[in-house]
């Protein structure tokens, strides 16, 4: 039987992904509220943001489904990647995006806070003197962490649509594999929609994911492969 290989920096993005859910998750009626609440990442002007926060966030999860389809993502994926791009290059590009994932997703929260508040940064004087519903959106603004790696697996994925377009990929209920180049820009717009309707009760970052998507359009755009340009149509 022939073993399953896995990149070094892939292989150690997953141990550590799943022992930060283990210590935070499974454990965590063990550990304090202190603790916990200072691994996911805040608003930058929240009370409750620390400067660690924009890495360890990546680390987060939110429950057990989260974390098997963003470890399945990045095994898939990130192997491919790696293997092509080399660690040190994949790892640079893993963390970019999801840092510009974050990027895109406090620009969204800013411009929500401003509509609400007239400021990006208003003192919790300021909100007494608002009305319920621009205070309560504020609060909440201040109040709700961001937790995952799917920024990254965002880039990740529009990635491995560019640099294989033609690959073909079996999706849920779906009878039939469907290539990257078509399957990707469905899965992007399919996440500007939900961004865009706001619905009620959704708690996923979607601006999150196309901040990473977007950032790693850019990077793939602007980085040359080992013969100069990449061939998108491999």
């Amino acid at each position: 039987m022939n073993n399953i290989y896995i990149p070094p920096v892939v292989k150690n993005l997953l141990i550590i992904n799943v022992l930060f859910f283990l210590v935070t998750y499974v454990f965590n009626g063990l550990l304090s509220d202190q603790v916990v609440n200072t691994l996911p990442v805040y608003y930058f002007g929240s009370p409750f943001f620390k400067g660690w926060q924009p890495v360890t966030y990546m680390f987060m999860h939110g429950g057990w489904a989260h974390i098997f389809f963003n470890m399945f993502a990045l095994y898939s994926f990130g192997s491919l990647l790696e293997s092509r791009w080399g660690a040190k290059r994949f790892l640079i590009f893993y963390l970019v995006t999801g840092l510009g994932a974050l990027g895109l997703q406090w620009a969204v929260q800013a411009f929500e806070m401003y509509q609400a508040t007239g400021q990006l940064v208003p003192s919790l004087d300021l909100l007494r003197t608002l009305d319920i519903a621009d205070a309560q959106k504020a609060v909440e603004i201040y109040q709700s962490p961001m937790v995952g790696a799917s920024g990254a697996i965002f880039g990740l994925l529009i990635a491995f649509g560019m640099l294989y377009p033609n690959a073909e990929l079996y999706v849920f209920l779906i009878p039939v594999p469907v290539k990257a180049k078509y399957l990707v820009p469905v899965y992007i717009l399919i996440e500007l929609s939900l961004g865009l309707a706001r619905v009620q009760g959704d708690s996923v970052a979607h601006f999150a994911h196309l901040g990473g998507a977007l950032i790693g359009f850019i990077l793939i755009k602007l980085w040359k492969d080992n013969n100069n340009f990449y061939n998108y149509y491999e």
